[in-house]
């Protein structure tokens, strides 16, 4: 076997197949095995929170049709809150498993090539210590945008659409429509829809961040291309902005 080139080779892809699992696998199971893992019901926070009560207000017939009318009692409402929101982020977890969302959106910003510039901040470890995260949906794909960060960016109404049907906000989007999410129109989600809306808008709502996850700098090419347009035809606010002292 090692007389050859084919066993040197093949000897040494089993050997860095073992140190990358060590490194990657035993021993941040090590590292992490101590740290507890949180329920769906420790992970409701205000952002969610907000997200999902403002699917009440705009699908207010969905939204009671799937979850009922919450108490009228302050305390025994945010209770009920809480808890409907947690069993939407369970069904909306398996609703995107289901879907295969995985195949095309990984769930990982990667500390390489200037990811957190698109992206947001790095992921860390923690991040994934629950039971939405089990099974962790890294993936390896992007052939739409990494969800990791996704929680706040839009609107839950454009979600609705979104889901119903891509090409009516992106034209070449290779999303497929998902109508079984909704009865008959977009403004109609049904528990499955509701529940992976709010899933959707949880990803990163616990980061410091949220929702502004990216490093935006100004671009030197604005102030470039306002002064190629003659003067005259700027509109009145460029004008005052070019003014201004």
């Amino acid at each position: 076997m090692f007389e050859s080139k084919s066993g040197i080779l093949g000897i040494a892809g089993l050997a860095f197949f073992g140190i990358a699992f060590l490194s990657n696998a035993v021993i941040p199971m090590l590292m992490y095995r101590n740290l507890p893992e949180q329920k769906a019901e420790q992970l409701i926070n205000a952002n969610v929170r907000y997200q999902f009560e403002d699917l009440a207000r705009r699908f207010p017939a969905a939204f009671e049709k799937t979850y009922g009318s919450p108490p009228a009692e302050t305390k025994e409402r945010e209770a009920w809150l809480n808890q409907k929101c947690a069993d939407a982020l369970r069904l909306g977890r398996k609703v995107y498993i289901a879907e295969a969302c995985w195949h095309c959106h990984s769930q990982f910003v990667r500390p390489v090539s200037n990811e957190e510039r698109r992206w947001g901040a790095v992921s860390a470890s923690p991040e994934y210590a629950n039971e939405l995260q089990r099974p962790v949906m890294f993936g390896t794909r992007r052939v739409g945008p990494d969800l990791c960060r996704e929680g706040g960016r839009r609107s839950s109404d454009w979600h609705a659409v979104h889901f119903f049907r891509p090409a009516d906000l992106s034209a070449k989007s290779p999303m497929p429509e998902y109508p079984w999410f909704f009865d008959g129109a977009a403004d109609k989600p049904n528990a499955r829809g509701l529940a992976i809306i709010t899933y959707i808008q949880w990803l990163g709502s616990w980061h410091e961040t949220y929702p502004l996850y990216e490093q935006y700098e100004a671009s030197p090419l604005q102030d470039m291309q306002v002064d190629a347009v003659p003067a005259a035809q700027q509109s009145p606010a460029t004008q005052a902005r070019k003014a201004t002292p």
